[in-house]
């Protein structure tokens, strides 16, 4: 759904997505507050309206107006200053915009939550703007009189998101026996014994580790048995950016803002419900233009097995690979090509061990309390040697905590040089000039999980260790596959069996290719295609982009979400 903020010449407001971030929940030891992660989500469910200019407020204990003294800051625009203006203790700062919802949703207006202010509470309101042609206020209500408080510029004084209209007044509030529901309850008594043995032993053996110290169970979206029942869980949100206003520099600074929704009167110059603006209308036109003709092209494709299947082919020529699979975006499973490679025939976790030792290397680690890991690898990155990283993913249970990944490369180049000897080269597809990066390794145990997203250039990954189940889907299927941001889709794995019925009914169109790479095979995936993979045994792969022939599609991708 689209929210717009329409914009009359000046007005120039300062939004952006939440943060999940709190001063009093940094400062929290071990900042141990961000173990709640309902508090996390909360901070960053919508966006935030930045004050345009720093003031200082004072109230006397009045009812009226003048009893609220506001000093705002020098060298801003008068009409970005905060104002007393209904009285009651109040501050009130005005919202240079007109939101616009889809029909039947509101717009919740309020201070950012979990983010108390000394002396001052946020005012919420609920509006509806999906017909209100009219600005509002966001208010603020001091509690201690003749106590200074202080906004800052850029402080976050509106916390705005989107609710359906008609959704409370469908609720039916009911309370019930637990024992109604015999597998809520079976549920919840496994948690409560689990929960009273942990913290048993969190006062019997401290553990040293502040990872340690919770369960991780909400956090990680998992029952006390380990099962997760949803397919959404949400440990981070991804809220998208306004994007850039269009047609507004250059203009005077244009009406104040009005008040409140109930009491304002329209701009004339202001935009009213109806029509988007034509540069936006054209976006959308050509949005689903693309939408249409990819669809059209993945119905086509999926008319001939020979154009949809997945296909393998031993001893492929240089030309052949370029003329049917690389210039036509096709997939392919290049068989027989490393079957003289010594890491092939010698790579073993023993043998990794031996040769690369205790140098450092930087992994992917404790990925298992974050669902979105992938999406947020930068904070997953950890150093530790490399003979003790073998040895934590051939532990028993290793699973997809652990993984050294390609996006590790650039920092374990020179830890990994003693595997480079035993990797040979594949110049029928490949430039290995000197100098050049490639074979960007991923080294794993069973259970390792890539989630569903596709890549901005053509890779070549090689098995050379173990197998991997990998789950393809064409490029021409991205307008079903829930594409929210960057190359991420919503739905992280296509096969999970717990996904709710429903929940994403456009996969149905989708034609999944779901297969086995085993050891000595090279998979080709173009760019675009989606493809998630899973470790089956303990797994070494490198992936190859220096292909001979361009591979340069990172360079026009949107970077807007």
């Amino acid at each position: 759904m689209d929210l717009i903020c329409y914009l009359h010449p000046g007005w120039a407001p300062r939004i952006r997505p939440a943060s999940s971030r709190r001063d009093w929940m940094d400062a929290s030891p071990e900042s141990f507050a961000y173990r709640c992660l309902p508090l996390s989500i909360a901070n960053s469910h919508g966006w935030e309206i930045l004050n345009p200019r720093g003031c200082d407020v004072v109230w006397n204990g009045g009812p009226s107006v003048e009893d609220v003294v506001v000093r705002p800051d020098g060298g801003g625009r008068a009409e970005d200053a905060a104002v007393s203006l209904f009285g009651m203790g109040t501050v009130t700062f005005h919202v240079a915009g007109i939101f616009r919802t889809p029909p039947g949703w509101n717009l919740w207006a309020g201070g950012p939550p979990n983010g108390a202010k000394d002396g001052v509470a946020a005012l919420s309101g609920v509006i509806e703007t999906d017909w209100s042609p009219f600005t509002f206020t966001m208010n603020w209500k001091l509690t201690r009189p003749n106590h200074p408080v202080r906004f800052e510029l850029d402080e976050p004084i509106c916390f705005i998101f989107p609710v359906e209209r008609r959704v409370i007044d469908s609720v039916t509030p009911i309370f019930a026996p637990l024992g109604d529901d015999p597998q809520l309850k079976a549920q919840f008594e496994a948690w409560s014994r689990s929960r009273d043995a942990f913290q048993a032993k969190m006062r019997s053996h401290p553990p040293a580790k502040p990872s340690e110290k919770w369960q991780k169970f909400y956090h990680r979206g998992v029952d006390a048995s380990g099962r997760c029942p949803i397919s959404d869980h949400q440990a981070k949100l991804h809220v998208a950016p306004f994007a850039e206003r269009q047609a507004t520099q250059g203009g005077s600074a244009g009406p104040r803002p009005a008040g409140p929704p109930a009491e304002a009167m329209p701009s004339p110059a202001a935009p009213a419900s109806g029509p988007r603006p034509p540069a936006a209308e054209a976006a959308s036109f050509a949005e689903r233009k693309y939408q249409w003709l990819l669809e059209v092209l993945g119905r086509h494709r999926a008319l001939s097995p020979a154009a949809s299947g997945m296909f393998r082919a031993e001893a492929m020529t240089s030309q052949d690979f370029l003329d049917y699979y690389y210039a036509t975006n096709r997939p392919i499973i290049l068989g027989g090509e490393i079957a003289q490679w010594p890491a092939f025939k010698l790579w073993n976790a023993d043998y990794l061990r031996a040769k690369v030792g205790a140098r450092p290397v930087e992994v992917q680690a404790d990925r298992a309390s974050n669902a979105n890991y992938e999406r947020d690898k930068d904070a997953h990155r950890r150093v530790m040697a490399f003979d003790a990283f073998i040895e934590r993913i051939t532990a028993a249970g290793a699973a997809n905590d652990t993984y050294l990944t390609a996006y590790n490369s650039a920092k374990n180049i020179e830890a990994l040089a003693p595997l480079r000897e035993d990797l040979g080269v594949l110049d029928k597809f490949l430039s290995h000039r000197e100098g050049q990066s490639e074979g960007m390794l991923w080294i794993g145990p069973a259970g390792t999980f890539t989630p569903l997203h596709h890549d901005l250039t053509n890779n070549l990954l090689v098995q050379i260790v173990g197998r991997k189940r990998v789950i393809l889907a064409a490029s021409t299927a991205t307008p079903n596959l829930y594409n929210d941001r960057h190359v991420f889709s919503e739905v992280s794995d296509a096969a999970d069996p717990n996904m709710e019925a429903g929940a994403f009914p456009k996969l149905k169109d989708v034609t999944f290719l779901d297969f086995v790479l085993s050891a000595g095979d090279a998979l080709f995936i173009p760019i675009g295609w989606w493809h998630q993979v899973t470790a089956l045994d303990f797994s070494v792969s490198a992936t190859y982009t220096n292909f001979l022939w361009p591979n340069e599609g990172y360079e026009g991708h949107p970077t807007t979400s």
